[in-house]
């Protein structure tokens, strides 16, 4: 997966295909979608903003944070630090 802002990149690599989906999930596409380029905010803020439960959002974010796609401000906050994702993975016969 490649992270980027600006004229930065990142790459954050899974081991699998199914490690890379078992770390994104549908909802954790969904927070990450509601976070782009929405700057640094509270774990509340973002379970307001995809109309969740903030221990779920908060299961989430450290699942995120963990994998590094998330980070934490010195302030505590959260935030995706990036403008955009693309996702590539590679599929061919045994």
């Amino acid at each position: 997966m490649k992270v980027g802002r600006g004229d930065r990149e990142a790459r954050i690599a899974f081991a699998t295909p199914e490690l890379l989906w078992q770390v994104l999930t549908a909802k954790r596409w969904e927070l990450l979608k509601a976070m782009c380029g929405a700057g640094a905010m509270s774990i509340r803020e973002a379970a307001r903003r995809v109309g969740r439960d903030v221990k779920a959002v908060h299961g989430d974010v450290t699942a995120l944070l963990d994998a590094g796609v998330l980070s934490r401000t010195p302030e505590g906050e959260i935030e995706f630090p990036f403008d955009a994702v693309k996702v590539e993975f590679l599929l061919q016969a045994a």
